[in-house]
């Protein structure tokens, strides 16, 4: 087995078990924090992602593009680079929370201490990263995969180790929620980071090459900058969209009450059951950054079109399968939630818009790999622009409502799963059917 089938193998089993134990997990915040606590704790959490991203840099990809790329006699230099680059990223975004956490109105909804929590989290962001970065880029998919369940396994056992431990009232809970989350966070970065310094110490002892700064930085935010661009669009899309679906049913005619219901059947149920699949995405997109980038720097065309002939046909394979079995049995499924014919409905006309988002994943980190950032930054843009124009104006359309919502839907992850796959075919020089192109 090569060893990019292998890492990935390790990532789905890895992620398949994290999801069941994300599972346990909702189910004791649901228990502990009631309704409101929920609703508070869900509306925190685009908080903790935008933390985490920007404090991140997206360090993990930039910093395994390069490794993959570039001799190990090097790696050193630009691993030095990077925690300099995380120190100052630390200092910065400490005191942005800080200002943030001055404002009056900023995070008023929230328990009063919870601007410490963020205070721990954007150092744990900024190094962890790292470590991540660098085992991603020499291929040690193994703790990759260890430190995912570890995180999901660490935050059910401090929920429910504290929950039994102290009976608390609504904020206190919600501190105890975040701090589980937070403090699984700290656990995955003692794990990795304690590797790393290993691993650090073992390039100190062999023959190494200086970088410059200028040149570090620039490998380094040449990738990061345009993904964390694109992360925080995603970020902003995903703001948007529900008020916008919201908007367009009321103008089809829907009451305010119909339209929230009808979007959390959308969103809550559907779209739930829907992306459950992604986590092989997911796992497809860690592997191939670095190996698509090893191959493309060594001009190696023969693993290129391997990689993605084995990625596609893998994706072919398990989105077919989950998009089946959720359209043959969308009823069962969804009768999980709560019994609704509506859910299931909508669970089964969205089935392209979850096949192709299963190939957008991995078709992005092809680009990532093949240093085409910024094409899938603005697919993405172009994508989601045809999206939110189709279904504002077809659902819209009182005849259509939500059948014109998920035609928008549907359209937009075609569009941006072939705007993918093209520009990859043309940059590495196969045919649309995965044929070598013949020069003349």
């Amino acid at each position: 087995m090569s060893t990019f089938l292998r890492g990935t193998a390790i990532l789905i089993v890895a992620a398949f078990l994290s999801e069941c134990v994300e599972f346990l997990v909702n189910m004791q915040l649901a228990r502990e924090l009631k309704e409101e606590g929920m609703g508070l704790y869900m509306s925190a959490m685009p908080i903790v992602f935008l933390i985490f991203i920007l404090a991140s840099l997206e360090l993990p990809i930039s910093i395994s593009k390069y490794i993959a790329e570039h001799k190990r006699e090097t790696h050193l230099s630009l691993l030095k680079h990077a925690l300099r680059l995380g120190l100052l990223s630390t200092i910065f975004f400490i005191v942005m929370v800080g200002v943030a956490a001055a404002i009056p109105s900023a995070l008023s909804r929230f328990p009063a201490h919870i601007h410490w929590l963020l205070f721990a989290l954007v150092p744990i962001a900024a190094f962890s990263s790292i470590a991540r970065g660098y085992f991603m880029g020499i291929q040690q998919m193994s703790k990759i995969a260890v430190s995912n369940f570890l995180r999901k396994f660490a935050q059910l056992g401090l929920l429910v180790a504290i929950f039994q431990l102290f009976d608390s009232n609504l904020e206190t809970s919600l501190l105890i929620a975040l701090g589980a989350l937070i403090g699984s966070e700290l656990i995955v970065f003692l794990y990795l980071f304690s590797f790393f310094l290993i691993q650090l110490r073992v390039l100190k002892t062999q023959t190494h090459e200086i970088l410059s700064s200028k040149l570090a930085r620039q490998k380094l935010m040449s990738v990061s900058v345009p993904t964390v661009g694109l992360r925080i669009f995603q970020s902003f899309v995903n703001a948007v969209q529900p008020f916008l679906i919201q908007l367009t049913l009321v103008r089809s005619g829907f009451t305010a009450l119909a339209a929230t219901e009808h979007f959390g059947m959308l969103m809550g149920v559907a779209m739930s059951i829907g992306f459950f699949p992604a986590f092989i995405a997911h796992s497809l997109m860690v592997a191939l950054i670095p190996n698509v980038s090893d191959a493309f720097a060594r001009s190696d065309s023969a693993k290129l079109h391997a990689l993605l002939r084995q990625s596609m046909w893998l994706t072919m394979l398990y989105g077919t399968v989950s998009v089946f079995v959720m359209y043959m049995f969308a009823g069962q499924l969804a009768s999980l939630f709560f019994s609704s014919p509506v859910a299931a409905y909508y669970l089964k006309m969205l089935w392209p818009c979850f096949l192709f988002h299963f190939f957008i994943i991995p078709l992005q980190a092809y680009l990532i790999g093949v240093g085409l950032i910024k094409d899938a930054f603005l697919h993405s843009i172009w994508a989601n622009s045809i999206t939110f124009a189709a279904v504002f104006v077809f659902g819209s359309m009182p005849g259509l409502n939500m059948d014109g919502v998920i035609l928008g839907m549907n359209a937009g992850a075609v569009l941006q799963a072939l705007l993918h796959y093209f520009t990859v075919c043309k940059r590495i020089g196969v045919r649309t059917w995965l044929v070598e192109e013949k020069v003349s």
